[in-house]
Formats: structure tokens, C-alpha cells, sequence
């Protein structure tokens, strides 16, 4: 969860100054789904209910990060209300203009996503990707997000059409980085 918290500081922190940003794996639209539930799809969609039920309690809001990166694509506007991190930031509720503005600060935003991630659910997410809305199976893409690539309200579009946002992707699971990876790709956008 690191990963987007670091993401929303260059939003919220103007100061000192973040040059370039690398989200590795990072939950930017937030989670839905139990990663590796080991029972049958039928409890693992109870589970789920379940998780629904309790995630957006202000008690487990304000006492569970992960509860903070909760988004329930079958009710938006739930996850909208009382989301304490992921909604806000990403300008979902109250519009803070500031964010757009510290985020464009950036050189550099390169996003990370793992093709075999099995702990974010959805993978997409590692790139504003996400669930439509009421469904928790059809996607879309950041390109494809209204509030995040046609209204532009972080500033992504932006940044993608100056040439500072880029999209890699590692084959493998969530966090598992190859030495070749990190010498070839990361390394290299770390330095001036």
C-alpha cells in the first residue's frame, strides 16, 4: 500500500519537491476481491459481501489501511462517500485542484504493473485501470476513465501527452522484480 501512499503525497505535499515518481504494483484505483482466496468461487464471493459490509464502517475506515483501498465497483457512490483515501485522492468527491497541480510538478510518473498479479485485484489498477461501474468483471482503462483521463482531474492526460508518464509491465507476480528488470527499466529513469 506504500506505493499509492507515496503517489498521494505528491499530491497532497508540495514541498520539498518530488522530481520523478515509479509505482511499482501500486493499487491506484484501490482493490475488490480477496487475493487468493482458497475456497470455491462461491465463498469467495461471500467473503467478498462480507468485506463489502465492513470496509466502509468508519471504525475499520480509520483503523485499516487496507479498508482505505477498498473500492466496490457494484456501489460507486458508497465507495465515493466513505472512502477515506483512494476516492479523495484520485478526485472522486471534493475536487482539490491542488492535487492536479502538484502532481503535474512531476518529470517523471512511471507506472509498473505485474501480468500475473495475484495479491491486486484487479491488475489494472497498477495503471488507473479499474471495474465499470456495477460490474465486477468488465474493465476499463485509464484512457477509457472519465473522471481520470477525459476530464483529466489528476492531471494524467496531461502528463501522458507531455511525454512524463510511462507504462511498464513485468511479467510475474506482485512485487517479484527480475535483477534485469531493475538494470534495464528502473535503474536508469532513477538517474538525471
Amino acid at each position: 500500500y506504500q506505493r499509492r501512499v507515496r503517489g498521494g503525497i505528491a499530491q497532497k505535499c508540495p514541498s520539498p519537491r518530488m522530481k520523478r515518481l515509479m509505482s511499482v504494483g501500486g493499487q491506484h484505483q484501490g482493490v475488490y476481491g480477496l487475493p487468493h482466496c482458497p475456497g470455491p468461487w462461491w465463498i469467495c464471493q461471500e467473503v467478498d459481501k462480507l468485506l463489502n459490509m465492513g470496509a466502509y464502517q468508519d471504525f475499520v475506515q480509520s483503523r485499516l489501511v487496507q479498508a482505505q483501498y477498498w473500492h466496490d465497483p457494484l456501489n460507486e457512490e458508497l465507495y465515493r462517500e466513505k472512502s477515506r483515501f483512494i476516492a479523495e485522492i484520485n478526485q472522486e468527491g471534493t475536487e482539490k485542484p491542488e492535487y492536479k497541480t502538484n502532481l503535474l510538478k512531476l518529470s517523471n510518473f512511471t507506472l509498473i504493473k505485474f501480468t500475473k498479479d495475484s495479491m491486486v485485484t484487479p491488475r489494472e489498477s497498477e495503471w488507473f485501470g479499474f471495474y465499470k461501474a456495477g460490474s465486477d468483471k468488465n474493465l476499463y482503462t485509464l484512457q477509457e476513465s472519465d473522471p481520470l483521463w477525459i476530464q483529466d482531474k489528476l492531471g494524467l492526460r496531461e502528463l501522458s501527452e507531455s511525454g512524463r508518464l510511462e507504462f511498464l509491465e513485468i511479467a510475474g507476480d506482485h512485487l517479484q522484480v527480475p535483477e534485469k528488470f531493475w538494470l534495464e527499466e528502473i535503474i536508469p529513469r532513477l538517474k538525471d
